[in-house]
């Protein structure tokens, strides 16, 4: 986080928010010993699991993906008797260096952020999850402080409107990206 001023500023925005628990893996675990336990008791008190950083070459940083090979256990979150994350909505928060038209059949990237994160969305289903698409800072190489604003203030008001015990049927699967949902309110 001390590298990323796009999401350092999202989370202190999170922070902000009644009922948004936040981890901080890096400051939780520098020896990247991570406590198993306390971290699927954390999920498990929690319906909306969101995963926030810098997207990777295409991924997520290491202790995060090591989080991932460690706390989601088969029989806790996936397999025959682990229903543990059964029905919670999960998704990412992500920012890209790259403009959003680097993302795309045509793009330098050649695929959509939303295919990229294919073994993410697989995981989510595996574990039986709801899959949110992500939430995107894009381009953020050139992105100038009031554009870091809105786009805080709008992660404000998805993490508000994940956690506002909103019962509407949502169809993610049409969305890109979860900035969509509150562009799809608007209208």
């Amino acid at each position: 986080m001390r590298k990323s001023r796009i999401n350092r500023r999202l989370l202190r925005e999170a922070r902000g928010i009644e009922g948004v628990t936040v981890r901080d893996l890096y400051e939780e675990y520098p020896d990247f010993m991570i406590d198993v336990e306390r971290e699927q008791e954390l999920l498990s008190a929690h319906d909306v699991i969101l995963f926030q950083h810098p997207f990777y070459w295409y991924s997520c940083p290491a202790l995060l993906k090591e989080w991932m090979d460690l706390v989601l256990t088969h029989g806790y979150a996936y397999g025959e008797d682990g229903r543990a994350l059964e029905g919670k909505w999960h998704g990412s928060v992500l920012s890209t260096g790259g403009a959003a038209e680097a993302y795309g059949v045509d793009g330098y990237n050649r695929f959509t952020v939303r295919q990229l994160l294919a073994p993410f969305e697989q995981t989510a289903g595996l574990c039986r999850m709801v899959w949110m698409p992500p939430f995107l800072v894009q381009g953020s190489f050139i992105l100038d402080d009031a554009g870091l604003e809105r786009h805080a203030e709008d992660y404000a008001a998805v993490l508000r409107r994940l956690g506002g015990g909103n019962s509407e049927l949502v169809d993610f699967s049409v969305m890109e990206r979860l900035n969509d949902w509150l562009e799809r309110r608007a209208v």
